[in-house]
């Protein structure tokens, strides 16, 4: 049987513009193939697989696993991608490995000490964002999961924490404000030298390690959208105010009918159980 470490692995990334897909033995890179897809991965996707393979001579058939980049991100790239690799899957039984967008993103930077703040440009002028750090061994911490909201809902990953280096499309389009936001908590960034955009290498290193810890999904894979309803964006947007700032309205104005009713019956209506 072959070791884990010398699977042939296929990822792919389209939770951006920026469509990455790797073709893996290990840890070793045997051809990759991005472009700016511009949105339209449908169109795209199914060319780069195709000469991937035919640059290694592979074959679907001689793979061990195949690796994508299951969000958040784009809600029609997430959905090329994952129906892609859940089609060769169906006709081969290959087993497919979801990684985080975020976390993929994290892999480039395996050798930065501290906080990392992946951050990609969302709908509505928010991000994603969430927080993980190295640990000796190597191992990736997640301090902060996925999170979406404005740029500045940033400042929120470094709160108490001091520094941690930022880095992604999202950062680049909102350096201003996050970094604005940041340094009114007493916050200090650092810039990353690495790659910004997401890439299929580091899917398919992160899917690597999942594949050797036995960490295949279980039931089915569906895209982590990690995202706001329409309604709820709008609603903010006329009103002004955060989602956490409306929740907190909500609960203020039911206590103040519930104060209103015991005022009215005279008695708290909970002791006559």
């Amino acid at each position: 049987m072959t070791s884990p470490s010398l699977q042939f692995l296929l990822a792919i990334e389209t939770a951006t513009a920026w469509q990455s897909v790797a073709l893996l033995q290990g840890e070793r890179v045997l051809a990759i193939a991005e472009q700016d897809a511009g949105g339209s991965h449908a169109r795209s996707l199914m060319g780069a697989i195709d000469r991937v393979l035919r640059e290694t001579s592979l074959g679907l058939k001689e793979l061990q696993g195949l690796a994508l980049s299951i969000g958040p991100g784009s809600f029609t790239g997430l959905r090329v991608g994952l129906a892609t690799m859940l089609g060769f899957h169906a006709v081969l039984g290959t087993p497919v490995v979801p990684v985080p967008t975020l976390e993929a993103m994290v892999w480039n930077l395996r050798s930065v000490h501290g906080l990392l703040v992946p951050v990609l440009k969302s709908r509505h002028n928010e991000v994603y964002w969430a927080v993980y750090e190295w640990l000796p061994g190597p191992v990736l911490h997640t301090r902060i999961a996925e999170q979406v909201g404005p740029p500045s809902s940033v400042s929120q990953a470094l709160q108490g924490t001091g520094s941690g280096t930022l880095f992604g499309n999202g950062w680049q389009a909102y350096e201003q404000e996050i970094r604005q936001a940041i340094e009114s908590i007493g916050g200090h960034v650092r810039e990353s030298p690495e790659q910004q955009r997401p890439s299929a290498v580091n899917v398919a290193l992160a899917a690597r390690l999942r594949i050797e810890r036995g960490q295949l999904p279980e039931g089915n894979i569906v895209p982590l959208y990690v995202q706001r309803t329409e309604a709820e964006v709008k609603f903010d947007e006329q009103r002004g105010v955060s989602a956490l700032e409306r929740r907190r309205e909500r609960v203020a104005k039911k206590m103040a009918q519930g104060r209103r009713r015991v005022n009215r019956e005279g008695t708290d209506p909970r002791a006559r159980k």
